[in-house]
């Protein structure tokens, strides 16, 4: 029987990964799954005691520090959670022979390139969040046990905060919402890669070395912020009606500049990431982003905020 041990199940990620998992019951597999409270990263002796008394096979690491923003004052805890955290885990899963699988993000690029980022591209973070999540990716590498690194972006589910439920929320009480068009990037849905990572689980082979390695996953297409929220609602409308959602107050959806909405961090105005090395290692596809923002939408079951 393989045992997972997968970290941070109150984030989208990890919360998403939990319910495939249980909902798909991959045969031979014991999935043992943390809370915050139950592993917390930011306190390396708690992560080895855990990881020895569990004794996985395979850790899957979604959990991490994402408040983008306040790590450029929270520098150390960022560092701690994003860096030294994978490192630990890192360590114990090659001291049980056990692999990892790890999710890192589009910020570690600068955004700087013309077209779309491939895994071999340079790297060059342009904030503390995003340095922090390279030193990870970093840190895993240099330990040398089997691993894949999942850089994926723009992560929304509905299921805890995020940019898809503020735009739901915020278009219920104004009449007008000025959205960042100049960054541009795939939303990507957490059942997308929820599925996704079942599917490797069971096509990953750790012990093929040339499997080992950074990996994009992303839903295919691209679009601006903008065109993510200008796509949201006209989905919300369209299913308004039939769900018996409320109305809207909003009447106009305003395209801005990044220098107009300015930020303690500087995000990547592009996040475009190429997951073409996905499909042809392991035959794994994610569909349109509009086709997986309707799915969630779908399954949104209260839309009162």
């Amino acid at each position: 029987m393989k045992k997972i041990l997968l970290t941070g199940i109150n984030g989208q990620v990890g919360h998403a990964i939990a319910a495939q998992l249980l909902q798909q019951r991959i045969t031979d597999v014991e999935l043992v799954s943390c809370t915050r409270q139950q592993l917390d990263l930011s306190q390396t002796e708690q992560i080895r005691q855990v990881i020895r008394q569990v004794k996985p096979d395979l850790i899957i690491n979604p959990a991490a520090y994402t408040a983008v923003d306040q790590a450029e004052t929270e520098h150390e805890l960022a560092f701690a959670i994003n860096a030294t955290a994978p490192q630990v885990i890192a360590e114990e899963a090659a001291r049980l022979n056990a692999a990892l699988i790890h999710f890192s993000t589009d910020y570690v690029y600068d955004g700087s390139k013309s077209s779309a980022y491939l895994e071999t591209d340079a790297v060059n973070p342009v904030s503390v969040y995003g340095a922090s999540k390279l030193a990870g990716e970093q840190a895993i590498a240099a330990v040398g046990l089997p691993h894949l690194i999942l850089r994926t972006s723009w992560v929304y589910g509905s299921y805890g905060k995020n940019f898809l439920k503020t735009i739901i929320r915020l278009a219920q009480s104004r009449e007008q919402l000025r959205i960042v068009a100049d960054q541009h990037g795939a939303p990507t849905a957490d059942i997308a890669i929820a599925e996704a990572v079942a599917q490797l689980i069971e096509r990953w082979q750790p012990l093929n070395p040339e499997q080992t390695g950074i990996y994009h996953l992303v839903n295919r297409g691209e679009t601006s912020w903008y065109g993510f929220a200008s796509e949201i609602m006209a989905q919300y409308q369209a299913r308004a009606k039939q769900q018996g959602w409320p109305a809207l107050m909003l009447k106009e959806l305003q395209a801005i500049s990044s220098a107009e909405y300015p930020t303690p961090a500087r995000r990547p105005q592009n996040s475009r990431l190429v997951s073409d090395k996905l499909a042809q290692v392991f035959g794994l596809s994610l569909p349109d982003w509009e086709i997986s923002l309707k799915r969630v939408m779908a399954s949104l079951s209260d839309v009162a905020y």
